[in-house]
């Protein structure tokens, strides 16, 4: 058992964030690679592989939003756990557990049915074009047959980590991850399926994920244990739980907006400058964008995740000397490390789009666009300290709001009206005018706020 990792409400601050945090932060970028390394494989398919690339690319808004409704549960679940575990009831937090298993299986049936009722209108609505449709169509078809283990790995996964056994999460997504890895060439090139060898092999990687969660919180090891009297749906707890998962939700939900809106503006515009075919490429070029911004912005979520419990748990121990040590340090090593990534793509951007696709038009115009779109993404380490901690301090309200700010508020309706002004240019100008219009807002309503939510906590308590 991870003794040293768990014991949330003692010890040094900062080793155990980095206990807790690198785990967590090696699971997202591992998490990432489950949709990452299908495109990097997809993208060497001989003679078709940037057409499967883009195809793959229509995809992403319903992938997106499959695994958001996993965060809706699992990431407003997990903190409502770790706080009632710092109030020392056990009880009520293992009935949090059971009603998100329970909300889980009954959002897994929802989404696979309604996505295959409408998955083609979906997909022509998302930019699909006669050359693209096929693909995207074939691996949607097979990946909706795995919904539940994507819903059961992600959504329940929270409740390991929140537990503080970072290491047990880390190795859910590090089997699958592994699995997907081995298993794509496979059925893409050695079974010779294509895209459809690259969903089926995601779907079982996904699924021994899945399997290994639901084995570690039935069995010894785990704090909160699954139990069939706590499966019962009570609107008491399950309220709540989504009143705090909103905001992630609505993070990850936004994203598959913002990919349908970019890709049907590149797709129009880019036809507009040179035919059809420009209009796929640029979509090309955005799927790749998107797989590298994705890379960015894991580690910093795992570092915030790695957070989480610490702050969570004291919050409820009403123990604020080690909550506001702990944003200290999570904020400082947000904003680092979203540097260190950020410089990273800005001096080497032919290195990354070069694991994707060779091909020089696509190359060409996937640098140009990758300098532009990501040129302010380093003000997201600040952003997302701010945002997680008010996740983690139970503040359903104004991280609903800041989640809805930087994507609905602001960045779609750049990308509607920046091309206006700016033709096809003004698409890529969007994202890096709304990173630093919604970092900026997220801070100041941070330090507005935080002192009065930690005093009002302990004036709850007295």
């Amino acid at each position: 058992m991870e003794a040293a990792s768990n014991d949330l409400g003692r010890g040094s601050i900062g080793k155990l964030l980095f206990k807790l945090a690198v785990p967590a932060i090696l699971a997202q970028i591992i998490n990432a690679l489950y949709n990452i390394v299908d495109r990097i494989y997809i993208g060497r398919i001989p003679e078709t592989g940037d057409l499967a690339l883009t195809g793959i690319g229509l995809t992403f808004p319903i992938l997106m939003l499959i695994t958001a409704f996993s965060s809706l549960i699992g990431m407003g679940g997990a903190p409502c756990a770790a706080i009632k575990m710092g109030e020392g009831k056990k009880a009520e937090a293992e009935k949090i557990l059971g009603n998100s298993l329970s909300a889980l299986l009954v959002i897994s049936a929802i989404l696979m049915v309604f996505f295959y009722s409408f998955k083609g209108p979906l997909l022509m609505m998302f930019g699909a074009s006669s050359n693209t449709f096929g693909y995207a169509n074939d691996y949607l078809s097979i990946y909706l047959l795995g919904t539940v283990s994507v819903q059961l790995a992600l959504g329940m996964n929270p409740f390991i980590n929140t537990q503080g056994f970072a290491g047990m999460g880390m190795a859910t997504v590090l089997i699958g991850a592994i699995s997907n890895i081995i298993l794509d060439p496979i059925f893409i090139f050695g079974f010779g399926m294509g895209v459809k060898g690259a969903a089926t092999a995601t779907i079982i990687s996904q699924t021994i994920s899945a399997i290994w969660v639901m084995w570690f919180l039935l069995g010894k090891k785990t704090k909160l244990k699954i139990r069939k009297s706590n499966m019962k749906i009570s609107k008491k707890i399950l309220l709540p739980i989504v009143a705090l998962g909103v905001a992630p939700f609505i993070m990850q939900a936004t994203e598959s907006l913002v990919n349908i809106v970019l890709n049907k503006s590149l797709f129009i515009y880019g036809s507009k400058v040179g035919g059809e075919a420009y209009g796929d490429t640029a979509v090309g070029a955005m799927t790749i964008i998107s797989s590298v911004l994705q890379v960015m912005i894991m580690p910093i979520s795992g570092l915030a995740q790695g957070a989480q419990p610490i702050i969570s748990y004291n919050y409820g121990a009403n123990n604020m000397d080690r909550v506001k040590k702990t944003f200290k340090v999570l904020f400082i090593s947000s904003v680092t490390m979203a540097l260190t990534l950020w410089a990273m793509v800005m001096i080497f951007p032919g290195f990354f789009v070069s694991l994707f696709n060779d091909k020089p038009e696509l190359t060409e115009m996937t640098i140009w666009g990758m300098r532009i779109f990501l040129s302010m993404i380093w003000v997201m380490g600040a952003q997302m300290a701010c945002q997680q901690t008010f996740i983690a301090l139970g503040q359903a309200k104004i991280s609903l709001f800041l989640a809805l700010l930087r994507k609905v508020i602001l960045l779609v309706p750049l990308v509607l009206i920046l091309p206006l002004g700016f033709g096809f240019n003004g698409i890529f100008y969007a994202e890096p005018i709304a990173d630093t219009l919604a970092a900026t807002t997220t801070v100041i309503c941070f330090v507005l706020s935080y002192k009065k939510i930690i005093q009002k906590k302990l004036n709850a308590a007295s």
